[in-house]
């Protein structure tokens, strides 16, 4: 959406640190809360996604509205859920200027029903709180649903957990979250972003990493590779033989999909773990 398209009041609201400093809105670390500013890389996350005029987004966490903004000048409908009330008037001042494109709903994102408010299609973009990001992560990836009803997901993480999702086996980033993630979408890392482009600035760096939904790699039900990847990885030093004790017939799928039972999680590929929650899953 061009500048001129959009409502001249969102094109005249004061700069973010105005704002922030008029509410008196202190990231709060108990709400694993750190505020971006920079307008020119807000905007280079709303573009992650792709065109997202028309489109709506279902945004975690805004905080006092940083990258609603930059959402919002991409010409996107937005709805926003915000736990901490003190960001509701800097909200409130800001879908007043939005003319009807931004919706706040004052919740919890972990008890919030995302799909019933944001609806099928809806692109989820978020900076999400550092203290349940990978929780709505695992959420929004492990429904029995597919595709589901979002369209992609654009989040920004620690650097840490961002590199976790995108893994390739064979390296000690690879796990878990890799496996779950890479079965039914494809994950990349967008682009990085330093500790100083935060207020207050955190110890370690960030990613913003991009995930689409794909064909899943087996018929096998998320609870079912959930609970096989949580025995191969919950001992990752020990061979599969060993980890795999904890879950019955999950040793003998593994080996019936070619897995050698001395090998350890972390050198299984995805493709690999999907075939063998399937399997396990027949023979239960």
């Amino acid at each position: 959406m061009s500048a001129e398209d959009l409502p001249q009041s969102l094109l005249r609201l004061p700069p973010l640190r105005e704002v922030i400093a008029r509410h008196g809105l202190a990231a709060k670390k108990s709400l694993g809360q750190n505020f971006l500013l920079d307008g020119n890389l807000l905007d280079r996350i709303a573009r992650v996604p792709g065109p997202l005029a028309g489109q709506t987004v279902y945004e975690v966490g805004p905080g006092p509205g940083g990258l609603t903004r930059a959402l919002l000048r991409a010409g996107a409908r937005v709805i926003a859920v915000e736990r901490d009330d003190r960001t509701l008037p800097a909200l409130a001042e800001l879908a007043e200027a939005a003319e009807g494109r931004l919706t706040v709903i004052s919740a919890d994102a972990m008890a919030i029903d995302a799909e019933a408010v944001a609806g099928q299609g809806a692109h989820i973009v978020a900076n999400l709180p550092y203290n349940i990001g990978t929780a709505l992560l695992t959420g929004w990836m492990g429904g029995e649903a597919w595709p589901p009803w979002w369209a992609s997901l654009t989040l920004m993480f620690q650097k840490e957990v961002a590199e976790r999702l995108v893994a390739a086996p064979g390296g000690g980033a690879y796990g878990r979250l890799s496996v779950l993630a890479q079965w039914r979408t494809t994950a990349k890392i967008a682009f990085t972003v330093p500790p100083r482009a935060f207020v207050p600035s955190p110890k370690v760096e960030s990613a913003v990493v991009h995930l689409v939904p794909m064909p899943p790699l087996s018929l096998a039900r998320p609870a079912a590779l959930s609970a096989l990847t949580a025995a191969a990885f919950g001992q990752r030093r020990k061979m599969l033989r060993a980890s795999l004790k904890s879950l019955p017939g999950a040793l003998e799928a593994m080996i019936a999909e070619g897995v050698n039972p001395e090998a350890r999680a972390e050198t299984v590929d995805v493709a690999a773990f999907a075939r063998a929650a399937a399997r396990l899953e027949q023979r239960r």
